[in-house]
């Protein structure tokens, strides 16, 4: 009876066993009939066996794409699942827990070799119509098949092991080394390492995931060393490196419409210790210590748009941007950026050092708030708009940063340097130096001319033209390059006095910041701006040497005595005119005479254009203007210098009219004496408004 029972155990045993078997067999073609359904692809799996009672090991697998047969695209040594013995009888087979080893994928995308575009189709789509390329790429479709591909093919549970990518294009190569990688309810966690184009880097990865709702929450994060962006160096010239990135995709949300559809998506970015470095932002790596952008973004045919409801956190500072970007039928870019009021040492030590270096230490008591915006179609670079307003509330100094701004208000030493950022010569500037002038001691004509040429509204503004700012903006969009300045004579004091030479937009932020604590906190006078200015700025070859040794021609009386052999006060109409001329290119002054030293045909367009600004406004007589001379004496050590040669003859050459071509300097074209001051930056503060330490 016993043995007989036995047999019946084994024999209903070797029955399920052999159905087990048998109905997994008939379960995995079912898992080959759906991918090949799903995708264009030929699945081929190894022999499949119980290694337990619901663990499955599958002998190797490969899949390869049907348009390219020969070029495989993934293979697998060993595939192992854990399966429902229940859902396999029940006909539902449930796979769960897929550890894969020894996996390699290998990816193409060149001309006549692409195993890797089918993935963003789903079974036979059906033909595209012709893309209207009047309106541009839907980025907001690409981005949503991208994401459906990726989010769709995330197995709930797995377990990776010495799995190698590769992915190679015409322009790029990458590989990828996993030496492990789990996914277990959602949960993320691995070590990767990735070399793409010549960048490698050592990555941790760590978060969460829920497919179904195309929500993550992912960390990468360097191992035994930051994390170094590749891609931007080779397309952007710049560096970007983190110690730990944060993506939060919170979900996604895709709207049909005539022009193939809008993808909104919400999420965030976050890094730590974030570096960034291109030449034409700041000389120094620009560092953020935390920073995180919170965003709503839309994307669609030819636009994208940051919108209302982003955030932009640096550090304690919370700024509030919006933006778009619309690529045709012309490029058109808009942007505006609001902060919270934030606390002024809070808002000053949270601004990314590498751009404001110069005022990190600043400390202050009551509030700042910032807000910006910019837009321009460049179809028309005529129509840029600019707007850059920074407002305190019972804003107060109390502590200087890295550079005293106070020193302006007392003798300092002062260090010249060349273009290639050579000291030239350091001297002091207060009455202890002998080659210092006073303000008062300086002719009139000569402050006259070159607060008209230079800053008209040197006076009454609070440090900033916007007009001369947007005007310079589109010069140097046009040519692009740093092609014209437009800066006050508060800037340029600020450019000399405490930063360097480099033109970049990190600089000229610096400076803005600087110019803006200057005016607004009272700190400096007008009339100890301006003599500072006129007794530092460069007005002359820097490779000149004087007898008693100095190099170049720095100041006013180094200027007054080079060119014309006399004191800054004895300076006539006509020789004022000539050095402010020279101020936007002093290493040029040659150039405004011929080879005979006489004065072209644009210095004495010059001469006239600003004396008759200077009459109008009555800071030269009628006389004065009447009888001024369109010669030049030069009785310094400047004519020697320079090298002129005598006329062969004695007869007197016709020189060229004063309606020569000539390009206006700096802010000449910007006169308009009827208009009245720039507004925004350069709107004054209430009465009782900040004051300097001390005062």
């Amino acid at each position: 009876m016993f043995a007989a029972l036995a047999a019946l155990l084994l024999l209903a045993l070797a029955v399920f066993l052999w159905k087990r078997q048998q109905l997994l067999t008939y379960a995995l073609g079912e898992v080959k009939v759906r991918v090949e359904r799903k995708y264009p692809v030929r699945l081929t799996l190894g022999r499949a066996r119980f290694t337990a009672l619901n663990t499955v090991e599958v002998a190797g697998m490969s899949l390869v794409p049907a348009a390219t047969p020969t070029d495989t695209l993934l293979t697998a040594r060993r595939l192992v699942a854990s399966l429902s013995v229940r859902s396999l009888f029940a006909g539902r087979p449930v796979f769960s827990d897929l550890q894969i080893e020894n996996a390699r994928l290998t990816a193409h995308k060149t001309p006549g070799r692409d195993n890797i575009s089918f993935l963003l189709t789903k079974g036979k789509a059906p033909a595209a119509p012709p893309r209207d390329t009047r309106q541009g790429r839907n980025y907001g479709q690409l981005l949503n098949q991208l994401l459906e591909a990726g989010f769709d093919n995330v197995p709930g549970e797995a377990s990776f092991r010495n799995f190698y990518v590769s992915y190679q294009s015409l322009r790029h190569q990458a590989e990828f080394r996993l030496p492990a990688l789990t996914i277990a309810d959602g949960n993320v966690n691995g070590r990767l390492s990735a070399r793409i184009d010549e960048v490698v880097n050592e990555l941790g990865i760590s978060g969460h995931l829920e497919p179904g709702d195309y929500a993550a929450d992912l960390r990468v994060f360097g191992v035994g060393a930051s994390v170094q962006v590749p891609y931007v160096p080779v397309r952007f010239g710049a560096l970007i490196s983190f110690d730990t990135i944060q993506v939060v995709l919170a979900g996604k949300e895709f709207e049909d419409d005539d022009t193939g559809g809008r993808l909104l998506l919400r999420g965030a970015l976050a890094a730590r210790n974030f570096s960034l470095f291109h030449a034409k932002i700041a000389s120094n790596d620009v560092e953020v210590r935390r920073g995180r952008l919170d965003f709503v973004a839309t994307l669609g045919r030819g636009f994208a748009s940051l919108d209302k409801g982003s955030q932009l956190t640096l550090n304690k500072l919370i700024l509030r941007p919006e933006a778009s970007v619309r690529l045709k039928p012309s490029v058109a870019v808009s942007i505006r950026v609001e902060s919270d009021e934030t606390p002024a040492t809070d808002f000053f030590s949270s601004l990314p050092t590498g751009i404001f270096d110069a005022t990190q230490g600043i400390e202050g008591t009551g509030t700042l708030q910032y807000r910006m915006h910019g837009d321009v179609d460049l179809a028309n670079i005529d129509s840029l708009h600019f707007d850059s307003r920074l407002r305190g509330n019972n804003f107060r100094l109390t502590r200087f940063g890295a550079d005293d701004l106070g020193q302006l208000n007392r003798a300092f030493a002062y260090t010249a340097y060349n273009d290639r950022g050579d000291s030239v010569r350091t001297f002091l500037v207060g009455p202890e130096n002998p080659d210092f002038v006073s303000y008062n001691a300086i002719s009139d004509n000569l402050k006259a001319a070159i607060t008209t040429a230079e800053d008209p509204r040197f006076f009454n503004h609070k440090g900033f033209m916007e007009k001369a700012f947007v005007k310079s903006a589109i010069q140097n969009i046009k040519e692009r390059r740093f092609a014209r300045g437009g800066s006050t004579i508060s800037m340029q004091l600020v450019k000399n006095v405490f930063l360097s030479r480099q033109k970049t937009v990190g600089r000229k932020a610096e400076e803005a910041l600087m110019v803006w604590l200057i005016e607004n906190t009272r700190l400096v006078s007008k009339q100890r701006m301006f003599e500072v200015y006129l007794n530092v700025i460069e007005w002359g070859p820097s490779r000149y040497r004087w007898p008693s040794g100095k190099r170049g021609v720095y100041g006013v009386k180094d200027a007054s005595t080079f060119y014309f052999g006399k004191d800054a006060a004895d300076l006539s109409l006509a020789e004022s005119l000539y050095l402010a001329s020279i101020i936007p290119k002093p290493k040029f002054a040659r150039g405004q005479f011929n080879q005979y030293g006489e004065l072209r045909g644009s210095t004495r367009y010059f001469f006239r254009l600003i004396a008759d600004i200077m009459a109008e406004r009555g800071l030269i007589s009628g006389d004065q203007r009447g009888n001024l001379a369109y010669s030049l004496a030069l009785n310094g050590p400047a004519r020697g210098f320079m090298g002129f040669v005598p006329r062969p003859d004695t007869a007197r050459a016709v020189q060229p009219g004063d309606s020569a071509q000539f390009e206006p300097l700096n802010l000449i074209d910007l006169l308009n004496t009827g208009a009245a001051p720039d507004a925004g930056a350069n709107q004054a503060l209430p009465d009782d408004g900040p004051v300097a330490p001390g005062k």
